[in-house]
């Protein structure tokens, strides 16, 4: 146990506390200080000034990460047979409908994200209770209820990710790897960061972005300065 104990002081030494880092320091110091095994996720924690119980002060969206997420996103299309072809010509993991829909019925969510299209959506509505929980609804806010099913597959595959404010205000979601070179980590952060900008609302006052965290899988947040994004 002391080892770890070490490891982590280890690193922790390296986090100045009190100290804002750039946004390409923190790329750079996210890789330092991971000491998992692993090839460790990056994550990025955006803290909003917004209350989410709020209609009005949601803040949700999505975003096509420059680089990937690193991380094989496992896509299940439920489709009508006439799309079956072009869902899985896109590279769609799992195709079909009602078989589909009876497995996630029984509780199967193996799965990252569900595409579907209109003429099925009373279908999969029915799954509310299993995949609302679990963020797999479907919603034509995000792209995945569409009838260019093929489309929308490459482009989840591609690293096209949706995002929406938790109920403390802080938007979360995993933005590359450990293995990603710095310059990477940092253009797929600024590509969230910039596209959240865009969507405050108007009812939201005072500061927007409260606070911006890089870390890793295990390692510590890297608080960033807000004012270096576009360096």
């Amino acid at each position: 146990m002391a080892k770890l104990t070490k490891n982590r002081k280890k690193v922790a030494d390296k986090i100045e506390t009190g100290k804002l880092y750039k946004l390409s320091e923190a790329s750079k110091l996210v890789k330092e200080v991971t000491t998992t095994k692993f090839d460790a996720s990056v994550d990025i924690d955006i803290r909003l000034g917004v209350d989410p119980r709020k209609a009005n002060q949601m803040v949700r969206g999505v975003v096509s990460l420059p680089h990937g997420t690193g991380k094989e996103t496992r896509v299940l299309v439920l489709c009508t047979p006439d799309k079956v072809e072009e869902a899985k010509a896109a590279g769609a993991d799992h195709v079909g409908l009602d078989d589909y829909i009876e497995k996630i019925k029984g509780g199967w969510t193996d799965i990252d994200v569900i595409i579907t299209m209109p003429p099925v959506m009373a279908k999969v509505g029915a799954l509310g209770r299993v995949l609302g929980p679990r963020g797999l609804m479907p919603n034509p806010k995000s792209g995945t209820v569409t009838m260019e099913v093929g489309a929308a597959v490459k482009e989840v595959k591609q690293g096209k990710i949706d995002f929406k404010v938790d109920k403390y205000g802080i938007i979360h979601a995993g933005i590359g790897k450990v293995s990603f070179d710095p310059q990477k980590i940092q253009e797929n952060a600024k590509e969230m960061i910039d596209t959240i900008v865009k969507l405050k609302p108007a009812a939201a006052k005072g500061t927007y972005v409260k606070s911006i965290n890089l870390s890793s899988t295990m390692s510590p947040g890297i608080p960033v300065d807000f004012k270096t994004i576009d360096e």
